[in-house]
């Protein structure tokens, strides 16, 4: 009988690629999301769907984990999204003996790793202490010496995702603003840093502790949604960064696939300043497989005992995210289909079918 893993947030940007992977690698795929599969493209692309709750209410969602890990007799479960690892780690952290008995293995990086990286502050400090790369320091709103600035400055959750609370602070009116509109509680959380100026660098990172393999792919991202994606990248190869990256995922004990940030502040320079570590695939990660180098193959192999494949990928590639529209009204009924909304059974959903297309073939390259 084939294993079964259960992915969840299927109309997040890298579910498509991770559901591929996993039917590649010859796994049974449950999806689920907490919109109605009429709704969700890659519902078609799975083989039971399910409606889930938010996150957010954390005891109702592990609920519905775990009785749908029993019911579809799942052993694996690989989540896609911030809010569903920070419920994950609370509760094998806080509830340990209850996060046993779910039965189901689940691949993401150990506790410790999930813990550094959620925590903005905490991370950098350690990556500055053990001087690995370059670092911007930041102080809680809280604590700030207004006196003393310079602008720009971003504001930011020190636990924050997909830039929810981002703030650029231009002015020392701006930094007025915040302060007046912020409880106690949001100027503890905040963090302020001094502003870089530069591209955003995403780099897929994957590390299997197993076998000793690091990989890394780099891109310039150059066109982004508000949230954080891109959506038109530049793979490239940068043998300074990659190390830098293999370095971090060696401290911090990273395992499977991650997504590393920085501002690029010179390119000439190789001048990286190290902004965050997202422990689950970035959105992106299709456009490291369009160049040529499949990071969810490569995750499933880090849980699996596999050894990765190597990664050949030259040059650069100019790579764009193209949308398709799917018509939903004639989508795979079986596929939980009696958890499906009757108020969108007539809904067309546009979605994106995070298909990366790639506008040019770097020299050298050696496809997969």
């Amino acid at each position: 009988m084939k294993e079964t893993v259960i992915v969840t947030a299927i109309g997040s940007f890298s579910a498509q690629n991770v559901i591929s992977a996993c039917h590649a690698a010859g796994m049974r795929v449950v999806g689920c999301d907490i919109y109605p599969a009429e709704w969700v493209v890659n519902s078609q692309d799975v083989e039971v769907f399910y409606k889930a709750p938010y996150a957010t209410d954390r005891e109702q969602y592990r609920n519905f984990i775990k009785e749908l890990c029993r019911k579809e007799q799942a052993s694996v479960l690989m989540p896609l999204t911030d809010v569903e690892i920070d419920v994950i780690q609370q509760w094998r952290t806080e509830l340990a003996e209850d996060f046993k008995a779910l039965g189901a293995e689940v691949w993401i990086s150990d506790v410790s790793a999930i813990s550094l990286c959620r925590n903005k502050e905490k991370m950098e400090a350690f990556l500055r202490e053990r001087k690995l790369c370059r670092t911007i320091p930041g102080v809680r709103l809280s604590e700030l010496d207004v006196a003393n600035l310079k602008y720009p400055l971003v504001a930011k959750p020190f636990d924050g995702r997909s830039s929810q609370g981002l703030r650029i602070l231009e002015s020392k009116e701006d930094l007025e603003f915040l302060l007046h509109t912020c409880s106690e509680e949001q100027k503890q959380q905040y963090l302020v840093q001094p502003k870089i100026g530069g591209h955003v660098i995403t780099v897929d990172v994957v590390r299997n502790p197993e076998t000793g393999q690091v990989f890394c792919l780099p891109r310039r991202e150059l066109l982004r949604t508000l949230n954080g994606a891109g959506t038109s990248v530049c793979v490239f190869r940068s043998g300074l960064l990659e190390q830098q990256c293999r370095d971090i995922a060696e401290a911090v004990g990273i395992r499977g696939c991650v997504n590393m940030e920085f501002i690029e502040a010179d390119r000439e320079a190789g001048e990286y300043y190290f902004l965050e570590c997202n422990p689950r695939f970035a959105g992106g990660v299709a456009f490291s497989g369009a160049a040529g180098y499949d990071m969810a193959d490569a995750h499933i192999r880090c849980f699996t005992g596999e050894k990765l494949d190597e990664l050949f990928v030259n040059g650069e590639q100019y790579i764009a995210r193209r949308y398709t529209e799917y018509s939903m009204n004639g989508r795979n009924e079986a596929a939980g289909a009696e958890q499906a909304d009757s108020q969108s059974k007539t809904a067309g959903a546009e979605q994106s079918s995070c298909h990366a297309a790639s506008m040019s073939q770097a020299k050298g390259e050696k496809n997969r």
